[in-house]
């Protein structure tokens, strides 16, 4: 049968756009679809509103999956290094903030206005809000019902991202569809993002909410050491948002907020050589002083070290090296910058994401199962494997 266009693709954002794009330069007869009012919002409010839009760090390390493997072919075959070409050839200026993270030096909007202009320049037909009502199978195809009509393709892509950030459009979209083709969604959960509290531990955060500390943050054998933010709700900061994807629910994390520091020896050595200074003040010269009152309060420590027991110290110590807290959950998917799990990776080729049971079917970006780390990763997987499928579809 002949279609309307040789690939469809829902989802204009950054994974839906770049595979438009590569599919748009091969000749292909391209039709991209959003459902809402204003495309590549979730690239709009990243970074604070400068798009870290990936990083020279990238490594599958860097990425949970249930098949860690999945994600080597398509972040070996399109690089940080390829998209900074890309970001260069349009004259867009960028820095590295820390750790990798390259971010505009001006607005996310120029990264949007990039990927469309490449988008016109290969003949992508790009239409929003457009709904799309029934997705079936036809002879070599797809066929769908849309509220633009009905339209059928060759090769369908599911760009849709996944559950975070509801208020800019995020839905169930993308795994509805995936089921209903047969194939198995990892149980999707929010990640990166902030943890909550209850009862007194709350209470202290919420004392303690604004102040930020560096902070060596441990689950099982995955330590992220970075910033760590007191909120009104518990606790938040690069540190927590990393930790976030891999804690289970119902299981302690445990936080160095001394890295660096043998708590320890130094209220022992404090003690030997000025015994009458008093612990909060003791504490206050290596940690912030509301902090350091906090954690006497609440663990009953004041007055001169003399009058410490060194087990007392040692119990101070372990409360500031490794404070056992267990959070009661998530701030969900209202706050999460990422979604966990996905279209499971055992369904699609590595190669080209296309489904193994549905030839012609795509899924890219942020629907399947592969979350980056915190500071570009994410962007970074959703332009490489835009970029494979563009290569097949």
């Amino acid at each position: 049968m002949t279609h309307s266009f040789d690939v469809i693709i829902i989802g204009a954002g950054a994974a839906g756009l770049m595979c438009a794009i590569e599919a748009g330069k091969r000749g292909r007869r391209v039709w991209l679809i959003d459902h809402s009012t204003k495309i590549a919002e979730k690239i709009r409010i990243s970074g604070g509103g400068r798009c870290n839009f990936t990083n020279l760090h990238t490594q599958p390390q860097c990425y949970l999956s249930q098949n860690p493997h999945f994600c080597k072919s398509a972040l070996r075959r399109y690089t940080p290094q390829d998209f900074i070409a890309l970001v260069r050839k349009h004259g867009i200026a960028f820095h590295e903030k820390k750790l990798g993270q390259l971010f505009c030096d001006d607005s996310a909007k120029k990264i949007i206005a990039m990927l469309l202009a490449e988008a016109r320049e290969a003949g992508v037909k790009l239409e929003n809000p457009v709904q799309v009502h029934t997705i079936e199978t036809v002879a070599g195809g797809y066929r769908l019902n849309t509220s633009w009509g009905e339209q059928t393709c060759a090769s369908l892509v599911i760009a849709t991202g996944g559950l975070s950030i509801p208020k800019i459009g995020a839905t169930r979209f993308g795994y509805e569809v995936a089921k209903q083709l047969g194939l198995r969604v990892i149980q999707p959960r929010a990640a990166l993002v902030p943890l909550v509290f209850d009862g007194t531990l709350l209470a202290r955060c919420q004392t303690l909410s604004g102040l930020s500390v560096e902070a060596d943050v441990r689950f099982g054998k995955r330590v992220f050491a970075e910033g760590l933010l007191f909120t009104h709700r518990g606790l938040s900061g690069p540190s927590i948002l990393q930790i976030s994807s891999y804690w289970e629910e119902g299981e302690p994390i445990v936080i160095n907020l001394a890295p660096g520091t043998d708590v320890l020896a130094f209220l022992k050595e404090q003690k030997q050589s000025q015994p009458r200074l008093h612990i909060n003040n003791v504490l206050a010269e290596i940690l912030p002083r509301r902090l350091a009152q906090s954690i006497c309060y609440e663990r009953n420590d004041s007055g001169p070290l003399a009058n410490l027991s060194d087990t007392r110290l040692a119990a101070l110590a372990g409360a500031v090296n490794a404070w056992h807290v267990k959070p009661v959950g998530t701030e969900g998917y209202r706050t999460a910058e990422v979604t966990r799990g996905g279209v499971d990776t055992h369904e699609l080729s590595s190669q080209t994401m296309e489904a193994n049971k549905q030839p012609g079917l795509f899924f890219i970006g942020e629907v399947v199962d592969v979350t980056g780390h915190l500071g570009g990763f994410n962007f970074q997987w959703a332009w490489s494997s835009g970029y494979v499928a563009g290569q097949y579809v």
